[in-house]
Formats: structure tokens, sequence, C-alpha cells
């Protein structure tokens, strides 16, 4: 087995060749910013495999508008992560995202979420687990859905069927009760 040796080129080098599809621009522009780009993607995305996709998108539209690239307003690295970030704000916004995630239930993320960050997730060390508990049933719907399943106050509000000022007014009452416990 031979080892593919990586490109690298200069930013001007790289420029000229992604501006003429020249293979070898692709081929420099993976070997030079994957690793990056990929930082930025799972950053947003904790979900490798969706992560690596939405890589794949990133470097496929990097490919399909360069010509938008403009020097003079930027450099390519910080259009590219622009790039990287946008898609991946339009995936996690992405109604297929979002039921994917949706269906897990809350233990299973919070297994995921220990297995990736290696910690040990213990709430009753805390007594965070009997401070939501005392909170009333209606605030703990909605804390649930927001902070432990990441719905934006509009989903709530859809979810629960309750107008928005009435979830970010309970959300906020849950919190100030919670935060009486603390100080």
């Amino acid at each position: 087995m031979s080892k593919k040796h990586k490109i690298s080129l200069s930013e001007e080098e790289l420029i000229l060749a992604l501006r003429h599809r020249e293979k070898v621009g692709a081929e420099a522009l993976y070997d030079m910013y994957s690793a990056s780009l990929f930082g930025v993607i799972s950053r947003i995305i904790t979900d490798e495999a969706i992560a690596e996709d939405v890589l794949q998108e990133t470097f496929v539209k990097i490919w399909h508008s360069f010509s938008s690239y403009s020097s003079e307003k930027g450099r390519l690295f910080t259009w590219m992560v622009n790039i990287a970030r946008n898609l991946s704000i339009d995936k996690v916004r992405s109604k297929d995202f979002r039921n994917h995630n949706k269906n897990q239930e809350l233990e299973n993320n919070v297994t995921f979420i220990d297995e990736q960050k290696n910690t040990v997730y213990k709430p009753e060390l805390l007594g965070l687990k009997d401070l939501v508990q005392n909170l009333k049933p209606e605030q703990k719907s909605i804390l649930d859905l927001v902070y432990f399943k990441g719905y934006t106050h509009v989903e709530a509000a859809d979810e629960l069927k309750l107008p928005l000022g009435t979830i970010k007014t309970r959300l906020r009452m849950a919190i100030q009760q919670l935060r009486k416990n603390f100080n």
C-alpha cells in the first residue's frame, strides 16, 4: 500500500487552481482544510455521521460556488468556515434533523453525550433532578422541550399548543424558581 502524499498549496495557488476547476485544487482543498472545517461543523452537529455528510456538502458547495468568492472581501478560510457553519446550522434547523432528534429518548441522548464527552452525569449529586421535579408540571414540560430536547420557543409553543408569550413566561418563571435554590 502506498501512502497518499497530502497536497499543500499557497492560498494564491489554491485560489487559482479552484478558479480553473483543476483536480489538484480540489485535492489540496480537502487535504489542507478538511480537519479544520470538520472541527467547525462538529461543534454544531454532534452526530459524527451527520457532521461528515455536512463536511461533504461543504466541499461540494465550495466547489460549485467558488466563482462567488472574492479575495477583496476576506480570506479564503473565513469564506469556507462561513459556508460550513451556515450548512451546519441549516442542517440542525431542518425538519429532517429535528425529527431524527425528537425520536430519541432523553436517556439515550444523555448516554450519548456522556460517551462523547467522557463525563459522568449524576443529577442526583446536584439535586437537580429533585429541583426540576418540584417545578409545576407546565414548567417542567417546557423546560424539558427547550433545554433537554433542543426545541426553539416557537417549536415548544407549537408542540404544547400554547401561545409563544406563555411559553416564554413559564420558562422564565421556571428558571427563576431553579435559581432560588442556588443563591
